[in-house]
């Protein structure tokens, strides 16, 4: 299974990869707004941490997959115990 996270903090970027990997996903990362411009592609679940991104970032993120077949995951808090929560009810499989 394939994720994208959007937002988050810059210092739990690694912590992100290491617990959706946990999960046995492929997934990327994007805490900033440079660099996610047509980059998102077409992920099974894309992870939107909205109390640490701006409204530009939200809507660049919302219509990269518009028309896509993603599973749109929101989530105020952009903690390890929130992205645990949110792939344990879309992610099937775990280690």
């Amino acid at each position: 299974m394939s994720v994208v996270i959007v937002g988050g903090n810059e210092c739990m970027e690694r912590q992100y990869k290491e617990l959706c990997r946990e999960y046995r996903c492929r997934v990327k990362v994007y805490t900033k707004t440079e660099g996610l411009s047509g980059k998102i592609g077409s992920p099974d679940l894309l992870v939107l941490f909205t109390g640490t991104m701006s409204h530009k970032m939200l809507q660049g993120a919302l219509r990269g997959v518009k028309g896509k077949d993603t599973v749109i995951a929101r989530s105020h808090s952009s903690s390890q115990a929130a992205l645990r929560s949110i792939l344990a009810r879309h992610v099937e499989v775990k280690c």
